[in-house]
């Protein structure tokens, strides 16, 4: 039924599992979808046989995805939304510590940039159903990776245990001559 569902969104022929289970171990896979018959699963060593099968599908289909716009947070610099809701998950672009009414940084200064974003990114949380706790994975963009220490200071007091799990980077530059951007992945409530 999965499958039947994956093949129509990526508009590939229902694939008869059965008929492939009678013909020996197959392995098979479809864009990010993946599955191995029962005879190959069976061959697996018996440390495995009780681990669970794990499928994931993206589809291109644009009902399932929906905008998040919030005019509490900053509009947009180019044609991306603020967030995109899909498939329980919501998924933050990145943000800048420009005040939303404005559209100007609130000063030159990577803390008061930290914390800015941070509001910023809370207004399209709570916009989209989420909030702070159901943040799981961070990517911060930093001008100047010296900034480290300060930003985890600010960081923290927005996320607590667990915190969601996080890349941090330095980059040659940011939009707008930005200290900082910060963007997420949310689970939708």
């Amino acid at each position: 039924m999965a499958w039947s569902a994956a093949a129509r969104t990526f508009n590939v022929p229902t694939i008869d599992m059965a008929a492939l289970r009678r013909r020996g171990p197959l392995a098979v896979g479809i864009g990010c979808a993946s599955l191995a018959t029962t005879r190959l699963w069976r061959s697996s060593p018996l440390s495995l046989r009780s681990m669970p099968v794990a499928c994931m599908s993206i589809s291109t289909d644009t009902s399932i995805k929906q905008a998040v716009q919030t005019d509490k947070a900053p509009a947009a610099l180019g044609p991306y939304s603020q967030a995109i809701k899909a498939n329980n998950l919501v998924f933050l672009s990145g943000v800048l510590g420009l005040i939303p009414e404005t559209g100007k940084f609130i000063s030159d200064d990577v803390e008061d940039q930290t914390e800015q974003v941070l509001k910023n990114m809370g207004e399209i949380l709570k916009a989209s159903g989420a909030s702070y706790s159901s943040v799981v994975k961070t990517t911060i963009m930093l001008a100047d990776l010296k900034d480290f220490k300060t930003v985890n200071e600010i960081y923290a007091k927005y996320f607590n245990a667990p915190a969601p799990a996080r890349s941090t980077y330095q980059v040659a530059a940011l939009p707008l001559g930005a200290k900082i951007e910060i963007e997420c992945i949310a689970a939708a409530v």
